[in-house]
């Protein structure tokens, strides 16, 4: 794992998004697994600016959802939709032919993971996973458990993940959620862990204390060649 250390966050931002960039340059038809929430922010808006130089080199980026909360329709604020169609697939005009996505609220969860598992396995694999920590090591929404699911699943919402910046003011709560699996992330070719925080400080010296760990799922980290952790004092 290469560790970067960063005195501000827009210069995590830039460095993080030269990455995706000169992979984007690179394969232009990359898959971009793409992370809510504040840390993969900056990041978003820095290739929201590169678009603006030079559309075509997005022409062919394919956009895939690492998550979404249950119970919870598109179009609420709190979703993971709606975070991506703001500050991801709007300012990059991707289509929905380019988009792989987790479908909100779905009749049947369970089929609905199996589905996109079914696309991820036809498409893939991710060329790049931007993930933010969890605050107990979940990635995406892989939480703690004795045993770790492989790939697409629903998962049970741990209490501290239901405190989560996105949902903290939301009732009632979602109670499950949508995720792609442990070695679906870990089968990315590389990946962009951003951390952001210092309510991190924790989460963030057991990340890089190089133990391998399911109660702690961003541990698994340690055995892929390809990770970048950016992280801001």
């Amino acid at each position: 794992m290469r560790v970067q250390y960063f005195d501000s966050y827009d210069a995590m931002s830039k460095v993080s998004a030269e990455m995706v960039m000169n992979t984007l340059k690179q394969k232009p038809n990359m898959m971009l697994c793409a992370a809510t929430g504040n840390s993969p922010t900056g990041l978003y808006k820095e290739l929201a600016n590169s678009y603006q130089k030079d559309q075509s080199t997005f022409d062919q980026l394919r956009v895939f959802k690492l998550d979404e909360w249950g119970d919870m329709e598109a179009k609420a604020p709190a979703s993971c939709e709606y975070y991506l169609q703001e500050h991801v697939l709007s300012p990059l005009q991707i289509p929905a032919d380019r988009y792989i996505a987790f479908k909100n609220n779905p009749a049947n969860p369970k089929a609905e993971c199996e589905r996109v598992q079914g696309i991820l396995d036809q498409q893939g694999p991710i060329d790049i996973c931007v993930l933010g920590l969890g605050a107990n090591g979940h990635m995406g929404l892989n939480e703690p458990n004795e045993e770790l699911q492989t790939h697409c699943h629903v998962a049970r919402l741990a209490e501290l993940t239901l405190s989560h910046g996105m949902i903290a003011d939301i009732n009632p709560k979602p109670t499950y959620g949508m995720t792609i699996g442990i070695e679906d992330i870990l089968a990315s070719r590389h990946i962009l862990m951003l951390v952001v925080g210092s309510a991190k400080k924790q989460a963030t010296e057991m990340l890089l204390s190089g133990e391998v760990t399911n109660l702690f799922p961003a541990t698994h980290l340690n055995r892929h060649g390809n990770v970048d952790c950016l992280i801001v004092r």
